[in-house]
This record gives C-alpha cells, sequence and structure tokens, in this order.
C-alpha cells in the first residue's frame, strides 16, 4: 500500500549549485542569446520547451509548492523496487501556471524531477472579469466558465465578483492560487481525494481558456460559400 504525506510543507527551495547553462536546442541558444525574452512569444509559435533552464531566464519569479510525496513500490524480476514520486506545482501568480511529476529513489531527487518537469509543461492563463456582478474590468478571475478533467476527477472553474476568493478544497485553491486567480467558484465530481488527478484536471481546465469554442453556426457560415459555388455551377 502507497505511504502518503499529504500536511502542510513549506515552499521547496533546490539549494544545489547550478553549473553554467549550455543549451542544447534551438531555442535554448535563442534564449541565452537574448532572442527571445517572452514566454509568450514561445507560447504562440508552439514550441516545445525541452529544457527547463529556458524557463528559469524566460520567467525567474517562479514560485514552487509540493503538494504530494508518495512512495511507490512495483513487483520486478529482482523483487519488490521501490520509489518516492513528489507533484509540484509552479506559478507566478500572474497567468503562468504548471504541474510536474517526478520519481526517484530519494525524496530530495524526486522533487528536483518534478520541479524540472513542471518548467516544461507550463500554461498561460487567461485572466480577466467576466463576472456579470462585477464588472471592474482588472484580472482577478478567469475570463470564461473552463471544464478539465483527469482519470476520473472533473473540475469546472466559474468567474466570480472580488471579494468572493477561491471557493475550491485545498489542492485546487493552491493550483489557482499559483495562476493567479483571485476570486473564483469551482464545482468538482470524482474522486477529488486523489491530489495528482485534482490538479492535472485544473490546470487542463485553465489551460482550455487559451482554445475557442467553435459553435454550430460558424461551421454553417463557413459552408455557405461553398454550397453557393456549387449550387452556380449546376446551374
Amino acid at each position: 500500500m502507497a505511504f502518503k504525506r499529504q500536511r502542510d510543507r513549506r515552499p521547496y527551495e533546490d539549494r544545489t549549485p547550478k553549473a553554467e547553462w549550455a543549451p542544447r536546442t534551438d531555442l535554448g541558444r535563442k534564449v541565452l542569446a537574448g532572442e527571445v525574452t517572452s514566454l509568450s512569444d514561445v507560447m504562440l509559435a508552439g514550441t516545445k520547451i525541452l529544457e527547463p533552464e529556458i524557463i528559469d531566464h524566460l520567467v525567474p519569479d517562479l514560485r514552487e509548492e509540493v503538494l504530494e510525496v508518495t512512495s511507490t513500490q512495483r513487483m520486478t524480476a529482482y523483487g519488490r523496487k521501490q520509489q518516492m514520486r513528489a507533484v509540484a506545482v509552479l506559478g507566478n501568480g500572474a497567468g503562468v501556471v504548471g504541474a510536474g511529476i517526478g520519481k526517484a529513489l530519494e525524496t530530495r531527487d524526486a522533487i528536483s524531477e518534478a520541479v524540472k518537469d513542471a518548467k516544461k509543461h507550463l500554461v498561460m492563463v487567461q485572466l480577466g472579469c467576466s463576472s456579470w456582478e462585477c464588472g471592474c474590468g482588472t484580472g482577478h478571475s478567469v475570463i470564461r466558465e473552463c471544464t478539465g478533467q483527469n482519470s476520473s476527477t472533473q473540475i469546472t472553474v466559474k468567474p466570480a465578483p472580488r471579494g468572493v476568493g477561491l471557493v475550491a478544497n485545498e489542492t485546487a485553491k493552491k493550483v489557482l492560487t499559483l495562476a493567479g486567480v483571485k476570486d473564483a467558484w469551482t464545482f468538482s465530481k470524482g474522486r477529488t481525494r486523489n491530489v495528482l488527478n485534482m490538479v492535472l484536471a485544473t490546470i487542463h481546465a485553465l489551460d482550455s481558456l487559451n482554445s475557442l469554442k467553435q459553435g454550430t453556426n460558424s461551421e454553417e457560415e463557413a459552408a455557405a460559400p461553398e454550397a453557393q459555388e456549387a449550387a452556380a455551377t449546376t446551374a
């Protein structure tokens, strides 16, 4: 049975001395040379981040928090193999957030791997004020209702007026706080006690704000010119 530790933890600080960074990707070389200076430019270009040092240069004000450290076991041909699994969340409180998973034999190494993994999977969060009860125009909530799901856990985040705060469980509240969301209503269902599923479901909900929904009307309007051309050709 897995051994879980979910008590309150201090923010993780990696105090190991960092060697001089030698980029191994084109994006890393551009960041080090100063040609790319914004994370939004990387996101718009759709370039995959493969080096965590890129985030250290583009977003140096990230805060780290470890939400769970779990002991896992698996049976091999040579007996049981035990590893530590850590779940970490990163964010700057201003529209950037990410989550990562790390595994290692030691707890400290697992946390370090989780932080590196989170830096490779950051998402931009569109903050705004779309609550009909507020209308202040500041970025204290999400721009619209969004839903995310991971495995059996599903969460819906709705914009709320200023002063409401974060109406969510502890796991989702920490993710929304690191993302910069100050006021929101959330509705979750499924196995919400699973920390990993809850974190990833919340990240997926916030990431869905970056994609636009195409309704039936837009599809009909796009198909209308083709139908008119076909009718003219037949006539």
